[in-house]
């Protein structure tokens, strides 16, 4: 009877030793370290990783907090440049434990921590911002106004063991109805060029039109000059042709001219003439050789006869 009753005792004291050691231990990772508290005071900090002992709860209670980079996102928040420009501030911050004692002390836990370094960073935040233009803080001098809110906040949160690693402005902006009005400002401005773009072009073009309407006209003239020249040569020439030509032989030119002056006036359709039948104008309608009217010889020709004048 006493065999049983052993064994039940040793297992039940083996099972409060295993509870006893598992109370008595904890585990500090890589990532982490431990405050061991005693009755509400701090007995310890563990940094280092590894396993360690400290007397069973309620005699002893351990906090364990993280090393790592934490992440704060604050909210968006407006300032007023220093041109005097409202605009909206998106920014966020991160940090590290640096002093587990001491944040423990201050701030306690990883939310009010967060809401400790918020206040501290929308403050440096604004006092910063308010100092700089809205292109600076855009384009020309971003960087170092997040270093100088960085260097700022650092100094105010070691005071709560924290180590801030950077601050970050994810976006500056103007408001919505700000925006709308720089918008259609830009949007006039963009305009009022492209009208100055559209007038110069076309000052442009009518100068080269003109330019080029000046160039043709003054190449037709000069054309038109050659051209005369050339005719006024030609004309001459061919006077000089006839009258060779009429003293060679008045007779034939003279029946040459009155061929041309009967193929231009006496043609179909509506001719019409009023001559008497011995008008030298039809004297040759008797032949090539009829004897001409005023006087002058040809060949012997017969009497002319009177050419009927057309109705």
């Amino acid at each position: 009877m006493n065999s049983p009753v052993l064994r039940g005792v040793l297992f039940f004291a083996v099972v409060i030793v295993a509870v006893v050691l598992y109370a008595s231990t904890f585990v500090v990772s890589q990532t982490q370290s431990a405050l061991v508290l005693r009755l509400g005071a701090i007995r310890s900090v563990v940094t280092a990783p590894g396993l360690y002992f400290k007397l069973p709860a309620p005699f002893e209670q351990v906090t364990l907090l993280d090393n790592r980079i934490l992440d704060l996102d604050l909210p968006a928040q407006e300032i007023i440049a220093s041109d005097q420009k409202r605009l909206v501030v998106d920014a966020f911050t991160r940090y590290r434990i640096s002093d587990p004692l001491r944040f423990y002390q201050a701030v306690n836990n990883i939310p009010r921590a967060n809401s400790q370094l918020a206040s501290i960073v929308n403050g440096n935040v604004r006092s910063v911002l308010a100092e700089a233009t809205f292109t600076a803080m855009v384009r020309t001098d971003r960087t170092r106004l997040m270093n100088r809110i960085r260097d700022d906040v650092n100094r105010e949160a070691a005071r709560f063991g924290m180590s801030v690693v950077d601050v970050r402005l994810r976006r500056v902006d103007l408001p919505a109805a700000n925006s709308a009005a720089v918008f259609q400002r830009m949007q006039t401005e963009r305009q009022r060029e492209a009208a100055e773009a559209r007038a110069l072009g076309g000052q442009q073009a009518q100068e080269v039109r003109a330019r080029a309407d000046r160039d043709s006209t003054v190449i037709v003239a000069e054309a038109q000059q050659h051209s005369d020249e050339i005719r006024g040569a030609g004309e001459a020439e061919r006077n000089k042709v006839f009258a060779e030509v009429f003293g060679k032989d008045p007779e034939f030119f003279s029946f040459y001219r009155s061929m041309q002056a009967y193929e231009a006036s006496i043609k179909p359709g509506d001719t019409r003439m009023v001559l008497t039948p011995d008008s030298p104008f039809f004297r040759y309608f008797n032949g090539p050789n009829a004897q001409r009217q005023d006087g002058q010889a040809g060949a012997p020709a017969t009497p002319a006869q009177p050419a009927p004048a057309r109705p």
